[in-house]
């Protein structure tokens, strides 16, 4: 096996998505602007996105880190328009896309453009959280595009499943199709509430950080092949039992939180950065099973269907967001009624991705002993519809929101609710501090016991110097410089006991233990000060 093709499409793709984040554009974006610009390099290797690959190896993952990372009292919160857009819309999407696709290509049946309707009606769950997060919306469009995107997956697969089974003559009926919906969204929420509880049980009694990370790592893809083996949805299964033990995770011990970040991170770094890219370099593999549409047709379905899903996603999202306050007065009571600023921006926030693609090249080559009807046309259509939502609504999102001059995230308030936080646990800590050190049995030296009052006293001061003045001279907070001064201090003494490794005066394993505590304690001063 050749290894070569794939460490250059991580390499080349995280090198990209690194550099992306020193310039005004999205790191998406920008990757796959290079994975379409490289797809005609000569000597590049072809890369084929394999459905088998993306869906039970590179969907979990992704949607772990998405959804330990958001917030389940949130999305409880914003349950309807959360369901409203990950279910409502994806169906509502399916068949609108699909139906107008039936009119515009002459002899495409209408089960086959259903299945073109259920492939691009999901949003993307990278894309439009990392836009979001990167322009600064307000909290609750946030959690709303996130739960969205960690839903709507589940949604257009079974979706696709239903509409592929009509199209290759499986006697798919309404009656059918409904009950494969409920046995994928109502299977996958139970596998993820049984797996949910025993696997945080295994993530508390595991000791070892080493094992507990490993046992992270797995959880996904547990949990997805699980709910598949029985036709449930392994996403929604993902997601249930990501939510649990990101809403829990405080119980687990230090050393794994710690290291399970790093590790998430990373893994979702690569991802995202390898997904992308692989969405670019698709381009000559579609352009070349085209066939009799190539040129102008071609084009004109592309802009005709780009067009339906923009606007699609407008007739829906309006509605949804107006009728209930309208028809509901408790639900007016408690939310207001809403502007027309934050529908405008969850709807424009509907770009696709590799899911799409993914599942687009999961269509059956043949249907009714056969070839599947314009399969390469609807393959061409996903990626032009991919690529069209990611550069036009991923680019433009940003400057719509500057220009729509959407609330962003209050950074004062939020760092005076973190201060109050801080001194309320602060106060708690002391007095259970004072409570021990009574204890004759916990006895320390004066200047111990002073030095455990002073960590709690900076603790506690570090958020409200963050609200403080400026260094007139340097321009630093009086955290920045804390933070600075500490790094100084803490790299001299590196520089010291590495001076005496090679001096001969220690060993290589008593640096490595002295290091790691002084990485430990500047990881804490980063953590104590960010």
């Amino acid at each position: 096996m050749d290894v070569m093709p794939l460490l250059l499409l991580v390499a080349g793709s995280a090198a990209i998505s690194a550099a992306a984040r020193r310039t005004p554009v999205p790191a998406p974006l920008l990757v796959v602007a290079a994975g379409l610009a490289v797809s005609y390099v000569p000597g590049v290797p072809v890369y084929t996105l394999d459905p088998h690959v993306v869906l039970p190896l590179i969907l979990p993952p992704l949607l772990h880190t998405a959804a330990t990372d958001s917030s389940y009292l949130g999305l409880r919160a914003q349950l309807r328009p959360v369901a409203l857009l990950s279910v409502g819309y994806v169906l509502f999407a399916t068949f609108v896309v699909g139906w107008v696709l039936y009119l515009l290509v002459p002899g495409l049946p209408l089960t086959a453009a259903l299945v073109f309707g259920a492939v691009v009606a999901p949003p993307d769950a990278v894309a439009a959280t990392a836009v979001a997060r990167r322009v600064g919306l307000p909290s609750r469009i946030t959690t709303i595009l996130q739960g969205e995107s960690l839903l709507n997956d589940a949604t257009a697969i079974t979706a696709f499943r239903v509409a592929v089974a009509a199209a290759v003559g499986e006697g798919a009926t309404w009656a059918g199709g409904i009950s494969e919906f409920l046995l994928a969204a109502f299977g996958g929420l139970a596998f993820g509430l049984v797996l949910m509880v025993p696997l945080h049980w295994l993530r508390t009694h595991v000791k070892e950080a080493l094992l507990q990370n490993t046992l992270s790592l797995l959880i996904p893809f547990v949990a997805y092949a699980a709910a598949e083996q029985v036709h449930a949805s392994g996403v929604i299964a993902v997601v249930v039992v990501a939510l649990y033990l990101g809403h829990r995770a405080w119980e687990v011990d230090f050393a794994t939180r710690l290291q399970e970040e790093a590790v998430w991170k990373m893994v979702a770094f690569v991802l995202e950065a390898a997904v992308f890219a692989l969405i670019g370099l698709q381009l000559p593999i579609v352009l070349r099973g085209l066939g009799e549409y190539a040129g102008a047709e071609a084009a004109w379905y592309a802009l005709a269907v780009f067009a339906v899903v923009v606007v699609a996603r407008f007739v829906w999202v309006y509605p949804a967001a107006f009728l209930p306050p309208l028809l509901s007065a408790r639900i007016r009571e408690r939310e207001g009624r809403p502007g027309w600023k934050a529908p405008f921006v969850i709807a424009w926030a509907g770009m696709r991705g590799v899911v799409s693609l993914a599942i687009a090249f999961s269509i059956p080559l043949t249907a009714d002993g056969s070839d599947f009807p314009q399969r390469n046309l609807l393959l061409f259509l996903t990626f032009t519809t991919v690529i069209g939502t990611l550069v036009v609504q991923g680019l433009t999102l940003p400057p719509l929101i500057h220009l729509l001059k959407m609330p962003g995230r209050d950074i004062q308030t939020e760092t005076l609710a973190e201060a109050n936080a801080q001194a309320q646990a602060s106060r708690v800590a002391e007095q259970r501090l004072d409570e021990l050190l009574s204890d004759e049995r916990n006895a320390l030296p004066a200047p111990l016991a002073d030095r455990l009052r002073t960590v709690l006293e900076r603790r506690r001061n570090a958020v409200w110097e963050r609200l403080g003045q400026t260094n007139p001279v340097t321009g630093e907070s009086v955290d920045d410089t804390y933070r600075r001064l500490s790094r100084e201090v803490i790299s001299a003494e590196r520089d010291v006991f590495v001076r005496l490794r090679d001096a001969r005066y220690l060993d290589d394993e008593m640096l490595r233990t002295l290091l790691r505590r002084l990485d430990l304690e500047e990881a804490a001063v980063y953590r104590e000060t960010a």
